[in-house]
């Protein structure tokens, strides 16, 4: 469900090699994935690009200059950044637009979920379900890239995808901004069909590996899991995604 005027973009990762190029990059307000510095790499450019991330809030990876080498032949400077083939959209827009068009928001939250094809599938999901926006932290979660837009059968360039700095300020402002917080995890007795999904609702799932931060879990109005009669403890996590979202989908529609 997308929130631009216009078609999005479709293009997979572009690479830009060079500080000033990066720098430019980042100024004209490209989406930047990932963004790799030579360690120990020194300068009045390297300064600028480093003031810069800070102020666009930009993660960065120092590595050793081979491994820039293996990423390409050209001159490279030091510097590579990844551009990304979505344009990341901000939360604190999406939600009063929903509002504005008298919809219930129903908002996922992906928390530490960094395998791609995981990430393509619940987009792919959640595009399906009708979910307003994807929310993702800018670190500790897969890259949007042409294996992801794969596996979500183009529904990333059909969905907002918002890429926050802080899960857990973005709960609180999703929070009051009215939407109840469900968190998806074991650590209840709670089944997913406790909760009334016909409010506005923000949704979070977490990695396979960790689930949901302890940080989340404890602000979280509603704590719940999927039953499990088998002998396997777990469903994967887009699988998991799925059948929450569609217990959301058959309360709201019925």
């Amino acid at each position: 469900m997308s929130f631009n005027n216009r078609e999005p973009k479709r293009e997979y990762n572009q690479m830009v090699f060079g500080i000033r190029a990066v720098i430019e990059a980042i100024k004209s307000g490209k989406d930047i994935e990932s963004l790799f510095i030579q360690r120990g790499l020194g300068g009045e450019l390297i300064y600028e690009l480093r003031t810069l991330l800070t102020e666009y809030k930009i993660e960065s990876q120092q590595v050793p200059v081979e491994k820039l080498n293996r990423i390409t032949l050209k001159n490279h400077q030091g510097v590579i950044a990844v551009i990304s083939p979505i344009t990341y959209q901000k939360i604190e827009d999406i939600i009063p637009m929903v509002f504005e068009r008298g919809e219930v928001p129903l908002i996922l939250i992906l928390d530490g979920v960094t395998d791609v094809r995981n990430v393509g599938a619940i987009a792919r999901t959640a595009e399906c379900a009708g979910v307003h926006a994807i929310v993702v932290p800018s670190k500790g979660t897969a890259q949007i890239n042409p294996d992801t837009i794969k596996t979500s059968a183009g529904a990333l360039y059909n969905i907002p995808v918002c890429r926050e700095s802080s899960l857990l300020q973005t709960a609180r402002f999703l929070q009051a901004s009215g939407l109840q917080i469900v968190c998806c995890t074991e650590k209840t007795q709670d089944y997913i069909y406790a909760p009334d999904y016909t409010a506005p609702t923000a949704i979070i799932m977490g990695g396979e590996d960790d689930g949901v931060s302890n940080e989340i879990i404890r602000m979280a109005d509603h704590l719940a899991k999927i039953p499990m009669y088998g002998q396997i403890e777990s469903l994967n996590v887009s699988v998991s995604t799925g059948v929450i979202l569609y217990e959301a989908i058959r309360q709201r529609r019925g």
